[in-house]
């Protein structure tokens, strides 16, 4: 249960991110409150899932997870590129992450 908790954690982390953009493109207090919210969600279910996961693990997988997110976020929403070196460096990312989960304790 824990590990879906992380990984909640990880998509929150990628709402945050898509937030500061709102913010960057338009302040308003709706880009406040998503980039607010979706760090909130996130802390607070990274912190859930440290009960039994330990910090290094949670850590590395959480901001794997939110790294690799927002990459793919910014191709989705933002038309960043989508080159294959960049894609590939995106599994690299998630393969490490989903290493952690297999190796963890």
């Amino acid at each position: 249960m824990d590990w879906i908790l992380l990984v909640v954690a990880g998509f929150g982390e990628v709402l945050g991110v898509i937030g500061i953009n709102k913010i960057n493109a338009r302040k308003s207090i709706g880009s406040y409150a998503w980039m607010a919210g979706g760090f909130l969600l996130s802390f607070l279910f990274l912190t859930l899932a440290m009960r039994t996961i330990s910090m290094g693990t949670a850590y590395a997988v959480w901001t794997g997870i939110g790294t690799a997110g927002s990459a793919v976020a910014g191709m989705i929403l933002y038309g960043e590129s989508r080159e294959w070196r960049r894609l590939l460096c995106i599994v690299l990312i998630l393969g490490a992450a989903m290493g952690l989960k297999l190796i963890s304790e």
